[in-house]
């Protein structure tokens, strides 16, 4: 038996000061390897498990929340604790904004670190960490007060570059946002080049495709396109030919060209009966079948749902026990287009009434602004995106696949923060947004009474810092005699590291998105408050084998 294996089945009790101790080394490992990839001229990780021996090459990675993610635990149990709990932090903060995971990160060991010396020097841990939530709140209405809306093709294109600083994919995502608004849909791809390109789909589009490729076979490209459809929506799966027979008389006595039926599927029997009709012209009428969008039951109905506001139709639901028996002809939707492939469906000008999507879309957005859990935001983010219309494709180019992998999650990120903009505004960036908070918190030091509370205000003030420093750090600048340049030339004021000039951030078109700050400072000091009143650490013999996803 290995000594590892051996050290990990032998259960554990560890007491102050080793906690800090060993919180401390392995929050600076992690923080270690993610601090680099703050700022413009950003250093990577390169993250290889094959040791060479498969010739797969290593992942290039700049994102602090990926990189913590890829360290699945040290061999140090007390430092594997601190390790865990800011991987833990970063990847929170990676899938709930999808940017500042560097920012967090060196934020976070500032306040943990200069939280753990005042401590072990006797001070309360648990009025400390109250406090640092009160500094918190002080932070955050700050915040508020700074933020400002973004809107326009160049707003949004400098923000973009303050993100992925890359100019052309900044330049191509300022542009789609520009266009499909806060909630479009954006579909990332590997483009067949080395060139990136952007491509928009005009109106709504859901992966799924025609039911048979048979109905595609006379189609020009293998796609059929359809001008002022109707649409029968269900998710029945249509088994029974004679299920179907109501809907081909209702064509019979309606004067219509082409039929959408819109269902999760249809049986062979099915399939034949349609193409028998229309074989012998019994139906004049064009019918293709498509894909239900969406993945699962809930998923489907809601599309569905969504597709019938936008149409004007209404959907037949096995939830409800409606059948197609008793379809007429108010409950077939509209559309002034429908194309379909083998793998996508498109709606265009859905010819629902315009109030009534109004009303919806406001519906879905209260929704979207109440909702806490990240995975509920994005259905309904998408939910809202496929309604409006606004849908578009970035082609990622690169030399080697590792580099498109490298570039299209930068995309990701940066699209994610965009997304968050426009939503929610934005503040100075490179840093400086927190900085302008060292007034309040000032004012808040000198009002102070008890030692925790000075003390918070005086470790909230030293960690607002480290961003910045960081940033500095980074470029190859000193730290020192810049930052008090920054704070002699005023509020808004920070070191623009590309130009090697003290600037106004704002004036200056480096910004960040104020979701993604608001995040930052939210992660960093409530985990650091939770860490630091950590005052015993058990280690349980064999732990199961880690479940991380890499």
């Amino acid at each position: 038996m290995s000594q590892r294996k051996q050290m990990w089945q032998i259960p554990k009790v560890v007491f102050q000061p080793q906690v800090y101790t060993g919180i401390q080394a392995g929050i600076s490992q992690i923080v270690n390897a993610v601090g680099p990839t703050l700022g413009p001229y950003p250093r990577v990780v390169l993250y290889d498990t094959t040791l060479g021996l498969t010739g797969k090459p290593p992942e290039i990675l700049d994102d602090g929340g990926v990189i913590a993610r890829r360290v699945i635990g040290l061999s140090d149990r007390d430092a594997d604790v601190g390790a865990m709990l800011t991987r833990h932090m970063l990847w929170r903060q990676h899938e709930d904004v999808g940017d500042g995971t560097a920012t967090t990160a060196v934020l976070f060991r500032s306040l943990y670190d200069e939280g753990v010396r005042y401590i072990t020097a006797g001070g309360n841990p648990m009025r400390l960490r109250v406090y640092l939530e009160q500094g918190l709140r002080v932070i955050l209405d700050e915040l508020a007060t700074m933020t400002t809306p973004i809107e326009g093709k160049e707003a949004l294109t400098r923000l973009a570059e303050t993100i992925c600083y890359d100019a052309q994919m900044a330049r191509f995502l300022g542009e789609i946002f520009d266009i499909i608004g806060a909630y479009g849909r954006l579909e990332l791809r590997n483009s067949q080049s080395i060139e990136t390109e952007r491509e928009y789909v005009e109106g709504m589009y859901w992966d799924g495709g025609v039911l048979s490729r048979n109905m595609l076979l006379n189609a020009p490209g293998m796609r059929v396109e359809m001008e002022n459809p109707v649409l029968l929506l269900t998710d029945h799966e249509i088994e029974d030919p004679h299920d179907l027979v109501p809907v081909l008389a209702l064509l019979l006595r309606m004067d219509v060209d082409n039929l959408v039926i819109v269902a999760r599927k249809l049986s062979e029997a099915v399939l034949g009966l349609i193409h028998l009709n229309q074989q012998q012209q019994k139906i004049k009428a064009q019918i293709i079948a498509v894909k239900s969008p969406g993945i699962g039951l809930e998923e489907q109905v809601n599309s569905l749902m969504d597709l019938a506001v936008l149409t004007g139709g209404r959907p037949f639901l096995k939830a409800t026990g409606e059948k197609l028996t008793h379809v007429q002809p108010e409950d077939l939707g509209q559309a002034r287009r429908v194309w379909a492939d083998k793998d996508y469906v498109g709606i265009i000008g859905g010819k629902g009434n315009p109030r009534a999507l109004r009303q919806h879309i406001a519906a879905l957005r209260h929704a979207y602004a109440r909702a806490t859990d990240q995975k509920e935001r994005t259905t309904l983010q998408q939910r809202i995106g496929v309604l409006m219309g606004g849908a578009a494709t970035l082609w990622v180019g690169g030399l080697t696949e590792s580099e498109q992998k490298f570039k299209r999650e930068l995309a990701r990120r940066t699209a994610e923060a965009l997304r968050g903009a426009i939503l929610e505004g934005v503040v100075p960036g490179g840093g400086v947004a927190l900085l302008n908070c060292r007034a309040a918190l000032k004012e808040r030091l000198a009002q102070a009474q008890e030692p925790e509370e000075r003390a918070a205000y005086h470790i909230l003030l030293r960690a607002i810092e480290a961003p910045t420093r960081t940033l500095l750090h980074n470029a190859g600048i000193e730290a020192g005699a810049v930052m008090a340049d920054i704070y002699a030339a005023g509020r808004d004021y920070g070191f623009d590291v590309r130009t090697r000039r003290i600037v106004n951030m704002v004036e200056a078109g480096i910004l960040d998105a104020a979701s993604v700050t608001r995040a930052v400072v939210n992660n960093a000091i409530r985990t650091a408050g939770m860490a630091l009143t950590m005052d015993v650490i058990v280690h349980r013999s064999n732990p199961p084998q880690s479940t991380a996803t890499e």
